[in-house]
């Protein structure tokens, strides 16, 4: 089983996905004359504005919501298993990879809010399998994607979080990992079962309470250590491009390992963002397109690197400087994951650092679960939109706490394997989509700046645009 699963993770993550993963974030970018950038300022003005309705969740919450599922143990277990892979190079190819997918972001989420819907229930619902349908008329491809999403959100990528958690609990207070995985279970279930008004409320508060208690500790671990800041810097440029010669072997690993699991992270073309999108009441559908764009940099380029710099600084990432440059040593002794990170900590804070960082990731990991079981059930509300199925809502809660019990008590290896197999699946069949279908998206940016440069709130006209199958947006 797990020969198989590393098998097809190699097949799935080869070149070409890489490939398709830059290129996409560098050919969005550039459509969007790099929105990023221009509209950076304007990206966090907006992210507060509006408010929650009876069918839908407010711009923030949309957004904390699609946070908790980027902001897990992929910022923290995931960043410390590509520097040891990749080395520290794998750092910068995760943030080129978050600044270009930016805009793929952008794209996704803005097709989501386009295509969105009510359903039986009365709350909107959107995603990759909507506007698949909608837009190119493939109903086939978007059931792929379904079905696709359901597995890997249901039961590929949770057991990565359980494990981190399980893993975290057991080097902070020796809790048996299996004790864990049946809290976590546990817990799921009281959360999932209010759907997603009380998974909305629950991110709303958890996920900037963690962020910004994660950071404050990253940022005491970086001030202990500011003198080696610079040579940091360096080291991550000359790690990326092999200037020296101990890290010219490992640039392809670099490359790999850092979009690999800057994807992971941030989510950016995965096809994962776009469903807590579309739960968003907002006037234009760019306008939550720009909210989304801006979470890939608190995900990637404040969080991942705040994690990247606790473990080259403290010195847990092992060089020395030889005759042919830097010689790669490998992780002084620490196994990579949380417990590499956790060992950075205690640098700081010397026998709390461990038990501060199993806190933290318990909150990381565990928001991101309740976000893929959302993701996971709008995918299955799509697929039972004309036949109702309701043995597929039970199937999928039963998926999911089983992917929670294996996943932690399982190895790392095998869960970082089968986590990589759904984020690949889901992202060839969404980036594919997207380059397809990007018209729309392209189309509400232009109207949307149009209507901010003429210093109205903008509203959104399908119609007037050209864009057809928007019925939602469509006034009766």
């Amino acid at each position: 089983m797990e020969a198989f699963i590393s098998y097809l993770n190699g097949i799935i993550w080869s070149s070409a996905l890489i490939y398709l993963c830059l290129g996409a974030g560098l050919y969005f970018s550039l459509r969007t004359r790099f929105l990023q950038v221009r509209h950076f300022r304007h990206m966090i003005k907006i992210m507060t504005e509006g408010r929650s309705s009876e069918a839908g969740v407010s711009s923030f919450q949309a957004l904390t919501m699609s946070l908790s599922g980027r902001v897990g143990t992929g910022n923290i277990a995931g960043v410390a298993t590509a520097i040891a892979v990749g080395g520290p190079g794998a750092v910068f190819w995760m943030w080129t990879v978050a600044f270009l997918g930016a805009s793929t972001a952008y794209i996704e989420a803005t097709l989501a809010q386009i295509y969105k819907e009510k359903d039986d229930n009365g709350n909107y619902r959107g995603g990759p399998a909507y506007y698949i349908e909608k837009s190119m008329g493939q109903k086939w491809y978007a059931w792929t994607f379904a079905v696709a999403t359901v597995v890997a959100m249901g039961f590929c990528l949770p057991g990565i979080q359980a494990n981190s958690i399980a893993a975290a609990m057991e080097n902070a207070w020796t809790v048996p990992v299996e004790y864990t995985a049946g809290a976590l279970a546990f817990g799921l279930l009281l959360i999932v079962v209010g759907g997603v008004k009380r998974i909305a409320h629950f991110a709303q508060v958890a996920v900037p309470l963690m962020a910004a208690g994660y950071i404050a500790v990253s940022f005491a671990v970086v001030f202990a250590n500011l003198e080696m800041v610079p040579a940091v810097v360096k080291l991550i440029i000359n790690s990326a491009f092999g200037l020296d010669a101990g890290f010219g072997a490992i640039v392809a690993m670099a490359v790999q390992w850092g979009v690999k699991r800057g994807v992971y992270s941030n989510e950016a073309g995965q096809g994962s963002g776009p469903h807590p999108a579309a739960a968003a009441e907002v006037s234009h559908p760019a306008k939550q397109g720009l909210v989304q764009a801006f979470s890939v940099y608190v995900d990637t380029l404040l969080i991942c690197s705040a994690t990247a710099f606790m473990i080259l600084l403290t010195g847990l990432y092992n060089v020395e400087s030889g005759d042919g440059g830097y010689l790669y040593q490998g992780l002084a002794g620490v196994e990579a994951g949380p417990g590499y990170v956790q060992a950075s900590f205690d640098t700081v804070l010397p026998g709390y650092g461990s038990s501060i960082l199993a806190i933290a990731l318990l909150f990381f990991a565990f928001t991101t679960i309740v976000a893929y079981y959302y993701i996971a059930e709008t995918n299955v509300m799509y697929i039972n939109r004309k036949v109702h199925r309701p043995w597929l809502a039970n199937l999928l809660k039963v998926l999911v706490v089983t992917s929670v019990i294996y996943g932690g008590v399982k190895s790392a290896d095998i869960a970082w394997a089968l986590g990589d197999v759904g984020v690949g699946i889901m992202a060839w069949l969404n980036i594919v989509a997207i380059i397809i279908l990007q018209r729309p998206a392209l189309l509400a940016l232009k109207d949307y700046e149009t209507q901010i440069n003429s210093g109205v709130d903008p509203v959104f006209d399908p119609q007037a645009l050209g864009i057809e199958k928007a019925d939602f947006w469509i006034k009766k």
